[in-house]
């Protein structure tokens, strides 16, 4: 215990030195506020932003781009850039008993932005991530308000789970752990896949998405350049709707086939996921945060010395509840998180419960403290307690 709190003390001296400007808002020359609650996380503005191609649509955009007396060319005056920067540490008192100095654990840049009228980018490339060079996750080109309406086409890689809960938004280090995992063989989750994913919103309050992804993540190119490993595409849908101002219920649902090939086994499995999801906020002060899924998996690979299996079924999801007691004022906040996922195969089991309180620096500096107890198949029942730093500049 005496280490860890070395760790603490030596965490809050990096802390105070910290200052820093997100690129959105060193563009647009407005805080962070603006747009977040803290950060990440975003409030309803910063989601309109978002949508709107990283636009604000009350203001002149044409002063973003230079003028060149081409007027079919738009280029961008000053490319946006940011860098996000993660470091923490963390005592674990009952798996392995080790203090962990844990700087960088993530490192990584940031761009986006209008390359045109109703044409968008978004991409970040990681220099580090847990020790490691990653490389590009979210990538992927935005055309808004298609035919004059809020019709929003996104091609690239991004997360499936995206238009339900964004898991590069939330605030604690736990995360949304049934989005992560998949099935034996199977390497189809909530995570990141390649595609396209078209986004309708209707004046209703009604938001319908529809995505068609390769199904089998984000890995390198083959031999022949192909992505995909099999000629299968895979299907996700989802409608949400505001009930009332503090109110929105979703439904959810993806079918996928996958081509799995291992030893003595050449076979195509099949999988479908649905469930609801639900949000309830009490304007910029509490929002409860409710996820459910079940899946099921037919002649799914589990080892290579054992047959298919006919049918797995997995069950699980989260709650998350965020206080912000003075709203977006607010210089400290306070999170729950409640994972759980019982599956067939056992070696997804998971249950957790995350506490985490933080404390904004600047408006760009947000450090928090998090305790969770794991209770997970594979590596059993723990503790661990995590200091960490987390700035955008």
């Amino acid at each position: 215990m005496k280490k860890f709190i070395v760790i603490v003390a030596l965490m809050l001296i990096l802390c105070n030195e910290s200052y820093s400007i997100p690129a959105f808002a060193r563009q647009y020359r407005l805080s962070c506020q603006t747009c977040h609650i803290p950060a990440p996380r975003l409030k309803s503005y910063g989601n309109e932003f978002a949508a709107n191609g990283f636009l604000i649509s009350d203001q002149e955009n044409t002063r973003y781009y230079i003028e060149t007396g081409d007027d079919f060319l738009s280029l961008i005056r000053d490319i946006p850039i940011a860098l996000r920067f993660d470091l923490n540490g963390s005592f674990n008192n009952s798996r392995n008993e080790r203090n962990d100095f844990a700087s960088p654990y993530i490192l990584k840049i940031l761009s986006g932005g209008a390359i045109a009228n109703n044409i968008s980018y978004y991409f970040y490339f990681f220099f580090a991530e847990r020790g490691r060079v990653t490389g590009i996750e979210d990538a992927y080109i935005m055309f808004n308000n298609l035919f004059g309406i809020d019709l929003d086409l996104y091609v690239g890689q991004f997360q499936i789970s995206d238009p339900l809960f964004k898991r590069e938004l939330r605030l604690t280090f736990e995360d949304y752990q049934i989005y992560r995992n998949s099935v034996g063989f199977s390497s189809a989750n909530l995570a990141y896949d390649r595609g396209i994913m078209l986004t309708l919103g209707l004046d209703t309050g009604t938001d319908l998405v529809l995505e068609i992804v390769n199904g089998n993540g984000i890995g390198s190119a083959d031999v022949n350049r192909l992505f995909d490993n099999d000629k299968n595409k895979n299907f996700v849908f989802r409608i949400s709707q505001d009930i009332a101002d503090f109110l929105r219920l979703g439904v959810f649902g993806y079918l996928g086939r996958q081509k799995v090939y291992a030893v003595n086994y050449d076979l195509t499995s099949e999988m479908l996921y649905y469930g609801p999801d639900l949000t309830l906020s009490f304007g910029d002060l509490i929002e409860l945060n409710i996820q459910y899924l079940l899946r099921r998996d037919n002649e799914v690979l589990l080892t290579t010395e054992k047959p298919p299996q006919s049918k797995l079924m997995t069950n699980g999801g989260f709650a998350e509840l965020i206080v912000t007691p003075f709203g977006d004022n607010s210089k400290q906040y306070g999170t729950i998180l409640l994972n759980y996922i019982n599956s067939d195969f056992k070696d997804i089991n998971y249950k957790s419960a995350t506490f985490h309180i933080g404390q904004l620096l600047r408006r760009n500096v947000r450090l928090f403290l998090e305790y969770s107890y794991i209770d997970s198949f594979l590596e059993g029942e723990y503790s661990k307690i995590l200091l960490g730093l987390s700035t955008a500049f």
